[in-house]
């Protein structure tokens, strides 16, 4: 650890030319890495005065470093505090009292007997991957929170053997949550066409028809499947730093539903909120739903990453779609490799009906979802949203609430009804190909892990 963190320090203090940190003050970067907490605070109000796509790239960077460097600063102290041999003396650093004095940001002394200073670089790391992207220093983070991860799991804490071992009893499986509506399974009367393990020159045919298709045994070989199995919440647990790293949750049923709103929350308390609910637990409990949706925790958090593979079907070269499958706008620009996105909930949760603007293959890991599909020519019929407050362009989502009440969607909605579409149940280890443009709604039907692969 000694040696690590004085190399992520250099590596900070040593800024190349090119470096997009570059285009900020030079007094400003002065104070890397001593003074973090500043930088954080300048660099986080920076970024909240544009919208995140027009943020400019030095702001995000600053907003990293000054992360990293705080999270070197805590992890120093926190060693010290705890009496740790090795790291005590990191830096110099050679009594507690002196290490929570000094400056590389702030720190609550009286965590540290409960690792409460290690929940603090976790949160602090991982707030730079998800509000900043961890601009050009991914791979440092990912250094410096394995490296502690390794560290603690090596004993030299011991309660952490103790509680690895009571986290394997409490979280062996998803509960069965019966009592949900969820449950209820729709009878699928437009089945979309099923083949088996397709060879890419026959997956390659079929997406010439421009129609949808499910695959089955595509995914056989993943260990999310197999012998590191995602349907074992301790495993998700474990991975996830003993369930420290932070999420973007989703807090509602669907995006659009009035009440919807977002949080950011570590994995242990989106676990136990709302992953883990028991037939004993209160209705009020039972009603919520949390979504992990549409974010790629695959690059937060690489050794989940590699408990998957991007399916070979992703490297096929799909023809150029037709103005009706991407609404007359300009296709989006070529992606060198598939983007991976996680969607991970519990039974209940819905993406409302929309389009994406790549082919899109979705895998599921965990559990069943529902998968309704309109070809592109039906758009007339599924009322997109148009721009909404604050010019947010909602185009690709339909107004309709697909499995709403008939009575109110036939007075609300009265095209929707004539919309021709195919619909299934994608189960474990099955793929959905959805060409790009078609419109589909999904709710799971279950505790519900899934991938989606993008590309074009």
């Amino acid at each position: 650890m000694h040696k690590l963190l004085d190399q992520t320090n250099e590596a900070l203090c040593t800024i190349d030319p090119s470096d997009p940190i570059t285009e900020c003050p030079a007094s400003v970067l002065s104070l890397l890495p001593s003074q973090p907490d500043p930088l954080l605070s300048l660099a986080h109000s920076k970024m909240h005065t544009f919208p995140f796509y027009s943020v400019p790239v030095c702001w995000r960077r600053l907003y990293t470093d000054a992360s990293v460097a705080k999270a070197v600063g805590v992890m120093r102290k926190g060693f010290a505090a705890v009496g740790d041999g090795d790291a005590a003396s990191l830096g110099g650093v050679r009594s507690s009292k002196r290490a929570i004095s000094e400056g590389g940001g702030s720190f609550d002394t009286e965590a540290a007997d409960d690792d409460g200073w290690v929940d603090e670089v976790v949160k602090i790391l991982d707030m730079a991957s998800i509000m900043a992207g961890a601009v050009g220093r991914a791979e440092m983070i990912e250094r410096l929170l394995s490296a502690l991860q390794k560290h603690l799991d090596e004993d030299r804490f011991p309660q952490k053997k103790r509680r690895r071992k009571m986290m394997e009893m409490d979280y062996d499986s998803f509960p069965v949550a019966r009592h949900l509506d969820a449950w209820k399974v729709p009878l699928i009367n437009n089945p979309i066409q099923i083949t088996t393990a397709p060879s890419m020159q026959a997956f390659e045919t079929h997406m010439e028809t421009g129609q949808p298709l499910l695959v089955k045994e595509a995914l056989t070989h993943w260990p999310a499947l197999q012998e590191r199995p995602w349907s074992r919440p301790s495993y998700l647990l474990e991975r996830t730093f003993g369930g420290r790293r932070l999420i973007p949750v989703e807090i509602g049923r669907s995006y659009t539903d009035p009440d919807w709103s977002q949080s950011i929350i570590t994995f242990r308390e989106f676990m136990e909120k709302y992953m883990l609910l028991r037939e004993e637990e209160g209705a009020d409990d039972r009603s919520k739903i949390g979504y992990l949706a549409q974010h790629d925790l695959f690059a937060q958090i690489p050794s989940l990453r590699n408990d998957i593979a991007v399916p070979d079907y992703c490297y096929t070269a799909p023809s150029l779609p037709p103005s009706a499958a991407t609404g007359g706008k300009s296709p989006p620009p070529h992606l060198e490799e598939p983007l991976l996105n996680a969607w991970f909930g519990p039974p209940g949760t819905v993406s409302p009906l929309h389009t994406d603007p790549y082919h899109n293959i979705l895998c599921q890991v965990v559990g069943k979802k529902y998968v309704r599909l309109y070809s592109p020519e039906q758009t007339d019929k599924l009322y997109p949203k148009g721009v909404e407050g604050g010019g947010v362009d909602m185009s690709n989502t339909s107004e309709v609430d697909v499995e709403g009440a008939r009575e109110e969607l036939d007075a609300e909605f009265p095209l929707f009804r004539g919309a021709e579409y195919v619909e299934t149940i994608l189960g474990e280890g099955e793929c959905l190909y959805i060409p790009v443009g078609w419109w589909h709604y999904v709710r799971s039907l279950s505790v519900s892990f899934s991938v989606s692969f993008w590309w074009n």
